[in-house]
């Protein structure tokens, strides 16, 4: 580049070096600039995480205990991701089997968050929910939050035949009328239970940690079907598909053509040479996804994977889950798992850390959909 006529050679250097003195000027106070807001930023993350642990150490440290030890084990390890301690809280039964339930520690002006599965014996559990739920609204708690990893009577949620009782949307109601402020439960038997709360309820959604563990397995989306074991769980299997690559669907169709006729069960879809991975949200008896097993093994499926969030394992369902039509039977543990009821294909996986994060979220107003997508 050349100086401009009216300017002297060493004229047009200074302005040159001016300008690059200029330059590196600004760049390096840029850079600093950009690292004392780096360094702000940090204490501020590190100020904002101190003041979240102390908040949530004072107000939201009161986890009530179950009375069936074996179940304490999910307790503990929510409280474990959560770093806090569990509530102590004293429950124990009178001569004639009433229930009585006295806090242990002050809970006044904090957020309670009750962890209790309705499972068997579900009358009583759920009797021992309602009853601390009382015990901490009577107690001034803040907010009472009732955690439900299974709930019990969902399958209950509409009338199929005259002169039935709707039990899902009672249970709401006792729930609601004990003095619960919010619901967070794990894979309801169908999304309309949701509507029976006259409170908010967040649905939390078990499959991703059963996709989490399915993916570790490699195995090859080319050979991945998701199967649906009745035409009611379309729904679920086709979502459940959708993020496992979207693999492709089958559907087990059962059909009775008349009283005291067998039952038909014919495949919607193909199967031959693939890994069929049934997918429903409890397993009770097992009968329903033992028949369809045995279909998609006579179809020509290659393995048979049956994955389920609530594991129920009413008899006979041990016996014809550990029969050999599965390759592997994973569950969650919504439900605790008798010591019996374990046999060689079955995997349990833990929904702790689904549960503490979606608490955490709650506690902090934040979204709780956005984990599952």
């Amino acid at each position: 580049m050349l100086p401009p006529a009216c300017m002297t050679f060493r004229q047009f250097l200074l302005q040159r070096w001016i300008c690059i003195a200029i330059t590196i000027f600004c760049k390096f106070f840029l850079e600093l600039l950009y690292l004392v807001k780096l360094h702000v930023f940090f204490m501020l993350l590190s100020l904002r995480i101190t003041l979240r642990l102390l908040t949530y150490a004072i107000m939201l440290s009161y986890f009530l205990q179950l009375v069936f030890a074996c179940y304490v084990i999910l307790l503990q390890e929510i409280a474990w991701y959560m770093g806090l301690e569990l509530g102590k809280i004293n429950i124990k039964r009178f001569a004639d089997g009433e229930i009585y339930v006295q806090l242990q520690e002050s809970v006044r002006g904090c957020d309670v968050y009750l962890v209790q599965s309705t499972c068997p014996p579900a009358n009583e559990n759920l009797m021992e929910l309602l009853i601390m739920v009382d015990a901490c609204r009577r107690a001034s708690a803040k907010n009472i939050t009732v955690v439900i990893p299974y709930f019990g009577y969902a399958r209950a949620d509409r009338k199929t035949q005259g002169r039935e009782s709707i039990a899902a949307k009672l249970v709401a109601n006792l729930i609601t009328e004990a003095g619960a402020n919010r619901v967070l439960a794990c894979d309801l038997h169908s999304g309309q239970s949701m509507g029976y709360f006259d409170i908010p309820v967040d649905h939390v959604h078990c499959q991703s940690v059963i996709l989490d563990y399915l993916a570790s397995k490699t195995i090859s989306s080319d050979d991945l079907v998701v199967v649906s074991p009745d035409v009611g769980g379309v729904a679920r299997a086709r979502s459940f598909a959708k993020k496992l690559s979207d693999a492709p669907l089958a559907i087990v169709d059962k059909r009775r053509h008349g009283h005291n006729v067998a039952e038909v069960m014919n495949l919607i879809g193909d199967v031959k040479g693939k890994v069929a991975v049934m997918v429903d949200d409890m397993i009770d008896t097992a009968g329903t996804i033992a028949k369809g097993a045995a279909l998609l093994h006579q179809e020509g499926a290659r393995e048979v994977y049956a994955c389920c969030s609530h594991a129920v394992f009413s008899p006979p369902a041990i016996d014809r889950l550990s029969s050999g039509l599965f390759q592997e039977v994973i569950i969650t543990n919504t439900l605790p798992v008798a010591e019996k009821n374990y046999f060689p294909q079955l995997t349990v996986l833990s929904v702790a850390n689904l549960l503490g994060e979606t608490i955490w979220r709650v506690h902090d107003d934040c979204s709780v959909s956005s984990i599952f997508q």
